[in-house]
């Protein structure tokens, strides 16, 4: 498989406070997805943004065994960062909005192509009635399914997500999921997701990517690396894995560690 991702001692620092330190893992190669994990203001959201560029780090990160700033723009090979929350013109309609994602760096002529391939693109995702709605009109979920579809029309090879299904509900967020491991799988896509959901990346994940307190402390097969002692240092519970009756794995939550609340369950 092809390497599409590698960092060195990548650093990140805010008014001299540091984020992320001396980060360095890989290579993550295409037709892989990696699940990145950690408990709020682990600095997940900072590294997938310093992976795209889209702010300033120290060390190295390496896009198809070249610096990404190597890369131009709108290069496949650079990846592309799509935000939890979006910033997009509400005065535009969801065609409207993912054609010009698709016409980034592409000058002003539209082609039958790239309209076949917006049209594609929505169709995909399951959006395409809403083509002609106009982005005020959409609620949060559809709305982060736009910046999704306005990534992936595009057509990058290494796709960075920020929470891709925290707006959706329980349908979607199953629908966005399966998609991307389909495109994992069929177009050698290399996609790194921050999520919550440890039980998703159990499913869906290829490799887990561990952040706490600004550091990896582990990378590797999503059964190997979550371990009770894991779950533990990083989520404060006391948990196991075990199958549930569909035959995944899940994490059983038995009960927080720091507190005499009455045990949870997690269900299947």
């Amino acid at each position: 498989m092809n390497e599409r991702l590698l960092v060195q001692k990548l650093s990140v620092a805010f008014n001299r406070q540091p984020v992320l330190r001396d980060l360095s893992f890989g290579p993550v190669q295409a037709g892989t997805l990696t699940a990145l994990l950690g408990s709020n203001a682990a600095g997940k959201s900072t590294l997938l943004r310093s992976l795209s560029g889209e702010i300033p780090s120290r060390g190295a990160v390496l896009c198809n065994r070249q610096p990404l700033e190597h890369w131009p723009a709108h290069h496949p090979a650079r990846p592309v960062y799509v935000p939890q929350d979006l910033s997009m013109s509400t005065s535009l309609r969801v065609f409207e909005a993912v054609l010009l994602a698709c016409k980034q760096g592409g000058g002003w002529g539209v082609s039958q192509g790239e309209l076949d391939q917006v049209s594609r693109t929505l169709q995909l995702l399951e959006i395409a009635p809403l083509a002609a709605h106009m982005l005020d009109e959409l609620s949060g979920g559809q709305r982060q399914l736009v910046g999704i579809a306005q990534a992936v029309v595009r057509q990058p090879q290494t796709l960075l997500l920020d929470e891709p299904t925290s707006a959706l509900d329980l349908r979607r967020q199953y629908q966005v999921l399966n998609l991307l491991q389909r495109l994992v799988r069929e177009q050698a896509l290399c996609v790194v997701m921050a999520i919550h959901d440890i039980n998703q990346a159990l499913r869906y994940a290829d490799a887990v990517l561990v952040l706490h307190d600004g550091r990896i402390i582990a990378h590797g097969p999503p059964l190997q690396v979550l371990t009770p002692a894991l779950l533990a240092k990083v989520y404060g519970v006391q948990a196991h894995l075990e199958h549930c009756a569909a035959g995944h794995w899940m994490v059983m939550v038995e009960q927080p560690l720091d507190s005499p609340l009455e045990r949870t369950t997690e269900q299947c």
